[in-house]
């Protein structure tokens, strides 16, 4: 009996380590086709260079399970704690988000390293009798993580490349974006009371409990996002110039920074043209839209005489619609589940102190890694941003 528990316990550190590897060298993968110099730019304060993300993720592994549990592991380097500490109050100082470009050093050979020496530390580790049963969560929260930051990263490669002037090619077979959309159905929730949360043996993020009951009043929802096409006419309509459809602080979003289409629109020639991972290519109609704010959502809604559904409504009409190609802003506040309860320590601080002035997307986009996608998971940003893959549906 001993003999096939010691088994067992082998088979899953042998598919722990697995998943690990998989997971890191994907992160690797995505960066494969930069040149040294797009690893260190930083654009704007919500964009992170390239190489932060590569040593952020691997610093998480170090800090929280390398340091305090494997006997006498000795760290890459003392100073990555403050480099490479995103937001994390209780693991101390950290260089502060606007100034991650100005680090030229730790180099970007240097931060590989470091990725190796912790990968190699790691699968020393998930091999040892140190990782405990009780640890796997935290592992899991750590693969969990790194994708997270995959999608991060992508988001923000295009920021880099599609600021560029040159608006050079990434490398399109890693990013299809030809998904299209031609269905403009709608679907019909009856009134009633449903429950939304996770519900499973699986992994969640804390943000995805309790599972809790709501009401919904009986609804309509588009089974398709909002194409190119859409979007165009209410540009062409003077959406972007009539203040009546934007909420007061969307209206002065657009007037201070001079809006006028989504990100990476533009008119040359007398065309529409959009900055894709295989460059700039013309607008394609039947695609869905792609990088718009929450305001440019809201706004969109109001001049279609319709809105943005609920997290709640989205959650619930999921098995209907076709999502998975954008995230979609819905009209929810990123607010707590009823008996949310944050971890203890600095893994506590993981999504409970954002849940302030943002607003829930829903669904997945072409940067989310395989199997990181679910019906429960509840992304969130600021209202203004638009680098990631956002996008929009329709409810009424």
């Amino acid at each position: 009996m001993n003999q096939n528990t010691s088994s067992k316990n082998a088979t899953k550190k042998t598919d722990w380590l697995a998943m690990y590897r998989h997971i890191r060298t994907h992160t690797e993968t995505i960066c494969e086709p930069l040149q040294t110099e797009d690893y260190v730019v930083q654009p704007i304060v919500d964009v992170s260079p390239p190489k932060w993300h590569l040593g952020h993720t691997t610093w998480f592994f170090e800090t929280f399970l390398l340091q305090p549990h494997l006997p006498d592991y000795q760290v890459f380097n003392a100073n990555y704690n403050y480099v490479f500490n995103s937001y994390y109050e209780t693991i101390g100082a950290r260089v502060i988000r606007t100034d991650r470009g100005n680090l030229s050093r730790p180099s970007v050979a240097e931060i590989y390293q470091y990725r190796a020496y912790v990968d190699a530390q790691m699968a020393l580790f998930l091999q040892s009798i140190h990782f405990t049963q009780h640890l796997h969560p935290l592992l899991e929260l750590g693969l969990n993580h790194e994708q997270q930051h995959q999608e991060l990263l992508l988001a923000d490669i295009k920021y880099i490349l599609g600021h560029n002037p040159l608006f050079p090619v990434y490398e399109s077979k890693k990013m299809p974006e030809n998904k299209v959309f031609l269905d403009d159905s709608m679907c019909t929730i009856n009134e009633g009371i449903y429950e939304i949360g996770y519900n499973g043996d699986g992994f969640c993020f804390d943000n995805e409990k309790n599972r809790h009951k709501v009401f919904l009043n009986r609804f309509q929802i588009a089974t398709s996002p909002v194409t190119n096409e859409e979007f165009l006419q209410f540009i062409e309509s003077g959406g972007y110039r009539d203040f009546k459809y934007w909420h007061a602080e969307g209206w002065d979003w657009v007037q201070k920074h001079q809006i006028e289409a989504p990100l990476y629109w533009h008119f040359i020639d007398d065309r529409w043209m959009y900055y894709t991972f295989n460059g700039l290519q013309e607008i394609n109609r039947q695609q869905a839209v792609c990088h718009v704010s929450f305001y440019e959502a809201a706004a969109f809604a109001q001049w279609k005489e319709m809105r943005l559904p609920t997290e709640a409504e989205w959650e619930v009409a999921a098995e209907e619609l076709d999502w998975g190609s954008r995230w979609e802003w819905t009209n929810s506040a990123y607010l707590p589940y009823p008996g949310f309860q944050k971890e203890a320590g600095a893994v506590g601080e993981y999504n409970g102190k954002f849940m302030v002035s943002q607003m829930v997307l829903r669904g997945a986009s072409i940067a989310t890694p395989a199997n990181h996608s679910r019906k429960t998971y509840r992304n969130f940003f600021y209202p203004n941003l638009r680098s990631q893959f956002t996008g929009i549906r329709l409810a009424k």
